[in-house]
């Protein structure tokens, strides 16, 4: 079995909370810098920079998984993990069709770009995308899952954003693979807080918005490669796998 050191919650400049020195190219080589072995890419209700900083991190031998950071009605961020690229189309379509166009204003919240390995600018978005989709966590978590993918509620304890600030409580017909904390929390306070099981994963993660962050936040997955397989079996502790905080 081997440890991987994965930070598995990042932002790109398609996020408008992200700088604008998170262009593909350079979230992979701070990445590569601080010998980190997986991200996932996690753009608020958005997949579209996953399949290039995969590209540009394979030329690097840096794993990738796709994702998304996921607005819910209730105002939840959940972070969302695929596989594949099918699963991936499906999931953006999923977005598009439930995301309320929301005009901003880009010099005020921040600019949503999307660009290419040269880092040319393709598309700058109008909408603002970091709002809440009309559909219910629960909603949210069904579709992850009928499309293979992973579920993962982020940073539940923060004031904002959070799971329990924002619900009070886990619905008990939501199926998370994991639940997110933050990079300061202390996993044994946070379970005992709220009453998490010990075989619910915590994951600690940067959520990085500028490329000094990247890494400051990470998880150990002891598994036997970087699969997406190999990540479930993680997250469920199959087979002599697990994760643990760094």
């Amino acid at each position: 079995m081997k440890k991987f050191r994965a930070d598995l919650h990042i932002h790109t400049v398609l996020s408008a909370c992200a700088s604008l020195d998170m262009s593909p190219v350079n979230i992979v080589n701070a990445a590569k810098d601080k010998n980190i072995d997986l991200i996932a890419i996690t753009d608020h209700n958005s997949t579209l920079h996953c399949k290039l900083v995969k590209e540009l991190a394979e030329e690097k031998g840096l794993a990738v998984l796709f994702g998304a950071e996921v607005t819910t009605r209730e105002k939840v961020h959940c972070l969302t993990y695929f596989g594949d690229n099918a699963s991936l189309e499906r999931f953006q379509g999923y977005i598009d069709s439930h995301l309320p166009l929301f005009p901003y204003l880009p010099e005020q919240f921040g600019y949503q770009i999307l660009v290419d390995k040269e880092e040319k600018i393709i598309k700058l978005f109008v909408n603002y995308l970091n709002v809440a989709l009309n559909q219910c966590i629960d909603q949210v978590e069904q579709e992850v899952h009928r499309l293979g993918g992973l579920f993962v509620p982020a940073h539940i304890e923060r004031a904002m954003y959070g799971l329990f600030n924002q619900l009070g409580f886990v619905p008990e017909a939501l199926t998370c693979d994991a639940m997110g904390i933050m990079n300061s929390s202390d996993e044994s306070v946070i379970r005992n807080r709220f009453r998490i099981a010990d075989n619910m994963p915590l994951i600690k993660a940067s959520d990085a918005h500028a490329p000094e962050q990247i890494g400051s936040g990470c998880s150990i997955f002891e598994m036997n490669d970087l699969s997406f397989e190999e990540i479930k079996k993680a997250l469920t502790g199959a087979d002599g796998r697990r994760i643990t905080s760094e």
